[in-house]
């Protein structure tokens, strides 16, 4: 069963489940939502803190990016948290070269960056996505 809110996706990652798959789960139940109100119900609530920073610096990160690209006119006041930030950058790659690193950091979305969350210029694209118009 895929989560149908941030919050439990972060609780079935914290159960044990595969967090690229989980996550990738959230962002189609939330894409598929019907409402901009009931995507914006979807990151709402606060995810708790797993203690792996990455995955809450990235958590706070999707929940900003999705409510920003989506439109949805409010981002979840507990993104700012700081405990959604990193102290030190994170390149999402396996294997970041100097190139790949001089490539995240300029092509990360500020939702990322901001956090030192370092990856690609659309990094919750999925089939189903909505194509987003250029600006």
């Amino acid at each position: 069963m895929r989560p149908n809110t941030l919050t439990d996706a972060v609780e079935k990652i914290r159960a044990g489940s595969a967090q690229d798959a989980v996550l990738a789960e959230f962002v189609d139940a939330f894409d598929s939502a019907k409402t901009d109100l009931d995507r914006y119900a979807s990151i709402e609530r606060e995810p708790k803190l797993t203690g792996d920073n990455r995955l809450d610096a990235l958590v706070g990160a999707i929940a900003e990016y999705l409510a920003k690209q989506r439109r949805l006119g409010r981002v979840p006041k507990w993104v700012s948290s700081p405990a959604r930030c990193l102290a030190s950058p994170w390149f999402t790659t396996a294997a970041p070269s100097d190139a790949m690193r001089e490539y995240l950091t300029f092509s990360s979305p500020a939702e990322f960056a901001s956090r030192n969350i370092f990856t690609e210029e659309r990094p919750l694209r999925r089939a189903r996505s909505p194509q987003l118009a250029k600006p």
